[in-house]
């Protein structure tokens, strides 16, 4: 068995981990980063995730210290309005969140999943620091005051002062960490795909809420000159998988009907990818020598852009706290330290987002009417609008 030390070692190779191990590179520790499967970075692969991820502000000055930026912006559409429609009524109520309210930079910035892998692992092939092993997987640990050993797949051992599980919702470093998780199911699925549109979406990102779950729009780049969205269409699990099989002229027929004609007949861009709904939090997110980032730690709806934007959060803390203490990386006080900051605010952010979704799903039509005047209301009354604005941006 070969033998190394390194500073930090990052289980899982997904955008959170690949950030991980760009920021604190970048940061001059030295890193590994692995994971079973490598990352898929070609959006013709078969395999590719064609979903895409919306970055708030502070995401994006993550990134930006990260080094990560400059290679995304020219992809990136910007996202200025927030736009919220309640189609559970008729006529629908619809209003509109400027970003230009709270800030002179849009709400964020929308990019491709495969994208963000491309440009991640670009990255990391410049930085020294950095030693990215895609191929290879977490397999076990031991750990102690004074550091943890790491077992990996290719048989080799690795002595680190921090363990960074960032390997996802079944995450192996949890469950090697004696941490439990609460995992609640909603039965829903949600569908991702991509659409082409007669009318402009003029970079507003479209949330169209009636019974089932919200069908949301991203605005993206103009396919063959005509304008494009990325679509999220949560719903009961049974509907979802029914709507998967039908063919490409019923389906563009009933995502036209739900969207609530917002955009005109949309056309399908591409293949339909569906994956379950669920809500889960780790009861921790550290333990000896290890500190839980992204899905290992939370799992939250596609509702409001939050679940990579709190993940980039979980980072940026961590990385304060290690750069602020070099010497104490990955010892007690850095962790009950990034304990106390994060996890109680995860907390609050998954219950939130949990409650909208929830209403979101809602049949009855007294929610439906409960519904569309709390939309009224959050928009119409100046200050509340500003801060839940606020509230969605700078929180993690």
């Amino acid at each position: 068995m070969k033998r190394i030390e390194t500073d930090i070692l990052i289980a899982g190779g997904g955008v959170a981990g690949l950030a991980a191990a760009a920021a604190f590179g970048g940061a001059g520790f030295s890193v590994i980063c692995v994971d079973p499967m490598p990352p898929v970075i070609d959006a013709a692969a078969s395999n590719a995730d064609l979903r895409t991820t919306a970055f708030l502000q502070p995401a994006r000055d993550f990134l930006m210290w990260t080094g990560l930026w400059e290679a995304l912006v020219s992809n990136a559409t910007p996202l200025q309005v927030m736009r919220i429609v309640d189609a559970g009524q008729q006529p629908a109520v619809s209003r509109d969140f400027d970003a230009a309210d709270i800030s002179g930079d849009p709400f964020g910035w929308n990019l491709p999943n495969w994208l963000l892998r491309h440009e991640m692992v670009a990255r990391l092939s410049t930085l020294k620091t950095v030693d990215f092993r895609p191929g290879v997987g977490f397999v076990a640990m031991l750990t102690r005051a004074t550091g943890a050993l790491v077992n990996l797949s290719d048989d080799t051992q690795v002595r680190t002062r921090l363990v960074i599980g960032a390997d996802g919702r079944g995450s192996a470093v949890r469950r090697a960490a004696g941490i439990d998780v609460k995992t609640t199911r909603t039965g829903q699925k949600a569908m991702t795909f991509a659409v082409t549109h007669p009318a402009p979406h003029n970079n507003i990102s479209t949330e169209v809420h009636a019974a089932g779950g919200p069908f949301t729009f991203v605005p993206l780049p103009d396919l063959d000159g005509k304008p494009c969205s990325s679509v999220v269409w949560m719903d009961r699990g049974a509907a979802t998988l029914a709507r998967a099989a039908v063919s490409e002229a019923d389906f563009n027929r009933s995502i036209t009907a739900r969207s609530a004609g917002v955009y005109g007949d949309l056309t399908l861009a591409g293949p339909r990818q569906i994956w379950p709904i669920i809500s889960q939090i780790a009861d921790r997110i550290a333990a000896e020598r290890v500190a839980l980032v992204a899905e290992a730690a939370h799992v939250l709806p596609p509702i409001g852009a939050q679940g990579l934007n709190m993940s980039l959060a979980d980072l940026a803390c961590l990385l304060d706290l290690a750069t602020a203490d070099r010497a104490g990386l990955g010892g007690r006080k850095m962790l009950d330290t990034y304990q106390r900051r994060r996890h109680h605010h995860i907390r609050l952010r998954v219950a939130g987002v949990n409650a909208l979704n929830r209403a979101s799903m809602a049949g009855h039509p007294l929610v439906h009417d409960l519904r569309a005047l709390g939309v009224q209301a959050l928009h119409d009354f100046t200050p509340l609008r500003r801060g839940l604005m606020k509230l969605g941006l700078g929180a993690g």
